[in-house]
């Protein structure tokens, strides 16, 4: 099962990429874990400077900017981006 973190503060993006991953997810049909993260030092944990950003099994796999729904699925997939 894969184990994904959402790290955002709660902005508009954070929101926005919250709902892409849910999204992504239920359209694989992929078993994960989603978790959302607010707290800033749990943020800097991950070395995550700018949010919003997507963790994907321990791995920052975007940071800064909210990802295509097409992309997130890839990256769900373990595929490059």
């Amino acid at each position: 099962m894969r184990k994904v973190h959402v790290l955002g503060t709660g902005c508009m993006k954070c929101r926005k990429l919250a709902e892409t991953a849910e999204a992504a997810i239920e359209a694989l049909g992929v078993p994960c874990e989603l978790e959302k993260v607010t707290d800033i030092e749990k943020i800097l944990d991950f070395g995550v400077m700018t949010t919003p950003a997507i963790v994907v099994d321990g791995e920052v796999k975007v940071a800064g900017r909210v990802p295509s729904l097409d992309e997130m699925k890839a990256l769900l997939e373990g595929e490059k981006v």
